[in-house]
């Protein structure tokens, strides 16, 4: 407890002192970190088999292009030369490489103009006066990492943190500890090492840190243990960003056209199972589709898994013997595994689950009331498309709801009647890679946004600055107080100015 509190007491120091507040400190950081991403490409790699046996197509999809800019040339040619790409649009394998290079570069590139103070107009009662809203740093912040994301889902928000010139301390998910050592062992050498540190432990470590006092935490992970971490941070006050996230549904009308099923079909594979074999915050929870469709989806998703994971060499596996064993539980429910269409079975020495397809398991079984975070697909179906928004509608916001159709009255009625993190139409998991996009969640799914600029934002505290002379004063603003007093006040708080003016040279 005491190396602990030493720790945190010398980033609380390095803070102090106002070196992280500099331009010059946030650049070269992001620099290091950058640089850290390149020539510890081949050990990333190593942490990420080790921990979850991700390939490393998956862990770096794209090299180190800006991954939405490609993504939108393939898309573009696709959609004007009607090219029939071999490639997976679902970006799962960005947010451990890809998505961190394209983020910091972008913080390097923007990081003056973020910071610069932004000019305010005031009404003209305030003259001669001038105001603007001035980013300061929060000062020394908590970020807890997920175990799914672990490289990605530590440095991102890290990348954030640092661009607002705060110290940070971050603690890894225990649960992927290859890449928690990476984390460990690797910082220190390219970061500043009393500003930003890393700690590894377990709940004890965890609990210990949240005894102790930050101006911020931003924590990934489960909503129970959410609300753990609220529970500790209202102690100090702390504010806190919570990224969770809950039953993502995919709405799937009945597409029109055999090469628009069939892309939509892959985005959802690659939105359920290419994205760490569903275990992540944003992947397909559960499909919603009209009966009459179901068939054909069915067997559309059974082609596809086929051509995307001819073995399982190309999944993800899970995390551990007890995700496994929860995962396992829910398709041993005799009224869910009836409902089983495609896959079930599972091989205990080497964490593996075969994608799997439900239709129709009870509405009232585990697998339809808790997220899933796992390979098992759930298809619902309702009489009508529209029957889904009311079903979405009775159930905890969702992270992003995805819906993939053509007609443009069911969009609307989506995103006029449904209230989410995100929606995506069309698509799966490609929200997450745009920076020009907030990211986060909404009620049960968690609250707090970031990527972008918006992670510098969050990170940030916007302060309001009013500078105004002592040139003009008005003696109705201030005690005591009279019947003639209050016309002055009348006239300024309408911003009636001619009525003022007139007021103050007796002709009113």
């Amino acid at each position: 407890m005491e190396k602990l509190e030493a720790a945190v007491k010398e980033v609380r120091e390095a803070y102090e002192s106002g070196r992280t507040r500099s331009l010059s400190w946030r650049r070269t950081q992001l620099a290091a970190l950058r640089r850290l991403l390149y020539e510890r490409e081949d050990d990333i790699f190593i942490a990420l088999k080790e921990d979850l046996g991700k390939h490393q197509a998956e862990a770096y999809r794209d090299e180190a292009f800006d991954a939405p800019c490609w993504i939108l040339l393939c898309l573009l040619m696709r959609s004007l030369f009607d090219f029939d790409f071999d490639i997976d649009f679902s970006c799962s394998g960005l947010p451990q490489v890809g998505i961190l290079i394209k983020s910091v570069n972008l913080a390097l590139e923007d990081l003056k103009k973020w910071m610069a103070p932004v000019k305010i107009s005031l009404p003209l009662i305030a003259f001669p006066s001038t105001a603007e809203i001035v980013p300061e740093p929060l000062g020394v912040v908590l970020i807890f990492s997920s175990w799914n994301f672990p490289i990605g889902l530590s440095l991102e928000p890290l990348i954030g943190a640092i661009s607002a010139g705060n110290a940070v301390f971050l603690k890894p998910s225990e649960l992927a500890p290859s890449s928690a050592n990476f984390l460990l062992n690797i910082i220190p050498k390219y970061l500043d090492n009393k500003a930003v540190k890393v700690i590894q432990g377990g709940q004890e470590v965890g609990e210990k840190l949240l005894d102790q006092k930050w101006d911020k935490i931003f924590f990934t992970g489960s909503p129970h243990v959410a609300r753990i971490v609220m529970t500790a941070a209202a102690k100090h006050l702390t504010p806190v960003a919570l990224e969770l996230g809950g039953k993502c549904p995919a709405i799937v009308d009945s597409i029109a056209g055999e090469r628009n099923r069939k892309v939509a079909v892959q985005r959802i594979v690659g939105g359920k199972w290419v994205s760490c074999s569903g275990q992540a915050c944003i992947s397909v929870d559960y499909i919603l589709v009209e009966e009459k469709f179901a068939p054909t989806l069915v067997e559309l998703l059974k082609a596809t898994l086929r051509k995307f994971f001819p073995n399982s060499d190309f999944l993800s596996r899970i995390i551990n013997e007890q995700h496994f064993h929860r995962l396992s539980n829910l398709i041993k429910d005799p009224s869910v595994a009836n409902t089983i269409v495609h896959g079930g079975s599972i091989d205990y020495e080497k964490l593996f689950i075969e994608p799997t397809i439900l239709l129709d398991p009870p509405l009232d079984s585990e697998i339809m009331t808790g997220e899933i975070f796992g390979p098992l697909l759930p298809i619902i179906t309702v009489k009508n498309i529209e029957d889904s928004i009311a079903f979405i509608r009775a159930r905890p916001k969702p992270l992003v709801i995805y819906a993939f159709t053509q007609n443009n009255k069911l969009k609307s009625r989506i995103e006029a009647e449904t209230s989410s993190g995100s929606l995506t139409i069309n698509d799966t998991m490609t929200q997450f890679a745009f920076d020009t996009l907030p990211f986060g969640g909404v009620g049960a799914s968690g609250f707090g946004q970031y990527h972008g600029k918006f992670s510098f934002d969050m990170f940030s505290h916007k302060k309001p600055v009013l500078r105004r002379s002592f040139l003009m004063e008005y003696s109705f603003r201030y005690p005591a107080w009279h019947e003639w007093k209050l016309p002055f006040l009348r006239s300024v708080y309408h911003f009636d100015y001619f009525s003022l003016v007139l007021r103050m040279l007796g002709l009113k």
